[in-house]
């Protein structure tokens, strides 16, 4: 079951993410790592939200076309907040892989036990 992820693109991932991290005016970013995870986390669900909003999600209103680009743009939101708070966290894209894999072990044994 072990495949290899090439590491190479989320190391990449990483370093662009520094990359705007240091452009980003740092006098308002928390100065605390715990206040940092807070304000990364917040960041992560709104963007949660308005990947949310670009969906027909209200079942009691009018549907409209399903516009994939903006929902695409919405998550890579997300993406720069998770990829940030793994910054913040110490996560490097190989632990990343490694928690990844755990994690999915443990998803696919809840499944075959009838989570």
């Amino acid at each position: 079951m072990s495949q290899k992820i090439p590491e190479d693109r989320l190391e990449a991932m990483f370093e662009l993410q520094k990359k705007l991290a240091d452009r980003v005016d740092s006098d308002r970013y928390p100065k605390g790592a715990e206040e940092r995870i807070s304000a990364l986390s917040t960041a992560i669900v709104h963007e949660a939200v308005e990947l949310q909003r670009t969906t027909n999600w209200k079942w009691w209103k009018t549907p409209a076309k399903f516009d994939a680009g903006e929902a695409r743009e919405e998550l890579i939101d997300i993406w720069h907040f998770v990829i940030q708070a793994s910054i913040e966290l110490d996560l490097t894209p190989e632990d990343i892989i490694k928690e990844y894999r755990r994690k999915n072990e443990i998803n696919f044994k809840r499944q075959t036990d009838g989570y």
